[in-house]
């Protein structure tokens, strides 16, 4: 269930159960029942129409890392409620919990800091609608029901005259992007982060939102975190959003959606050296049979290189140990296919190539 606007729900519907679609295949099945939901990736994350605010048709496609709505016949007023909020999600919601997530987790421990999420999305042309995060959070460490503590809200586009829950209370600079900040309770904080300049992609850290929030008061560190879920809230039609890839990741750079989706990787690592300074070219190939979604590339330094600004990756440093996540738009890599990132660093005069590689646990040959 989405939430509470303008008195829209009763306390009723607020307390519907979620309905399971346990008839339909793991993979490209269709949901048309208004709180259906199918697990993918064996459980790691589950996708649910969620037609919680309309009694109009929804129907959405589901693939291996995502969805797309391909029936939407909402009408509602721009001025209330969303029909909906169908998606993708990781933990627990209303009782229905991912395998595996380890949510709820406290926002004051390491494994919540350590979190990471990435999305890619699909616009249609038309429509009134918002793509947005929703990161939910209780008091508890709850697994149903309604939470009480604070939701998080990051729209990375909106399209129609619609506005988040309350009023605009400033800007923040997170993720690399400026975000309009909107605060509103209807019974739970809700805080909005509506990014300025709209995008189809997003990775970032999800602490970095709920710190900004608790830098407000309007979140607090004890509370837990019980799911991370990327979707949509369309008003009136809907047909062609869609959610292409979506990964959360530990923080120690692994996926807990999928330890070992390929089975087999290959990396070719390209460095180009001068004085003190390097760049690097790297390519991950999927040589196995499954495609990769999501996916964390570690290796290790000799000595000496740090790495400074990156391209097409997300990447971290812990003295010699390096992560490359990626991003929203390059999250998959199919069977024979491949994915590239970069990075500029410098060395202290020696620039050795690393000669391991994993990938999401994995480890690769090199070449």
């Amino acid at each position: 269930m989405r939430r509470l606007i303008h008195a829209v729900l009763t306390i009723g519907l607020l307390a519907a159960a979620v309905t399971v679609a346990t008839a339909q295949p793991a993979l490209a099945a269709q949901i048309c029942e208004k709180y259906g939901s199918q697990p993918v990736q064996n459980g790691r994350y589950i996708v649910q129409n969620n037609v919680w605010g309309a009694s109009t048709t929804q129907c959405i496609d589901t693939t291996s890392n995502g969805f797309s709505i391909t029936q939407a016949n909402h009408n509602n007023p721009t001025n209330g409620a969303p029909a909906s909020y169908p998606s993708i999600f990781f933990g627990c919601h209303y009782g229905n919990c991912t395998s595996g997530s380890g949510l709820p987790v406290q926002a004051s421990t390491s494994a919540f800091t350590g979190l990471r999420t990435s999305v890619g999305m699909t616009y249609p042309g038309s429509g009134t609608y918002n793509a947005s995060y929703d990161l939910w959070f209780d008091p508890t460490p709850r697994t149903d029901g309604q939470n009480t503590g604070a939701e998080i809200m990051v729209w990375l586009n909106h399209q129609g005259s619609i506005q988040p829950i309350g009023s605009r209370v400033g800007s923040a600079s997170i993720a690399g992007a400026t975000w309009d900040v909107w605060f509103g309770n209807i019974g739970w904080n809700v805080v909005s982060y509506v990014r300025t300049s709209a995008t189809s992609s997003l990775s970032y850290a999800v602490n970095d939102f709920y710190s900004d929030a608790i830098n407000r008061g309007h979140a607090q560190r004890s509370w837990y975190l019980t799911s991370i879920q990327a979707g949509f809230e369309p008003w009136i039609g809907g047909t062609g959003l869609a959610v292409n890839s979506f990964s959360v990741t530990s923080g120690g750079g692994n996926p807990d959606p999928d330890p070992d989706p390929t089975g087999a990787c290959r990396v070719n690592y390209r460095p180009t050296s001068w004085q003190n300074g390097f760049t690097a070219e790297v390519t991950v190939a999927n040589t196995g049979t499954a495609q990769v979604n999501g996916w964390a590339l570690n290796w290790t330094f000799a000595s000496g290189q740090q790495v400074t600004s990156e391209w097409n990756a997300d990447i971290t440093q812990n003295g010699t140990a390096v992560t490359a996540r990626n991003l929203g738009h390059n999250a998959a890599i199919p069977p024979g296919g491949s994915q590239s990132f970069g990075f500029q660093g410098t060395h202290s005069g020696s620039n050795t190539t690393p000669s391991t590689f994993s990938l999401n646990g994995t480890a690769c040959t090199t070449g």
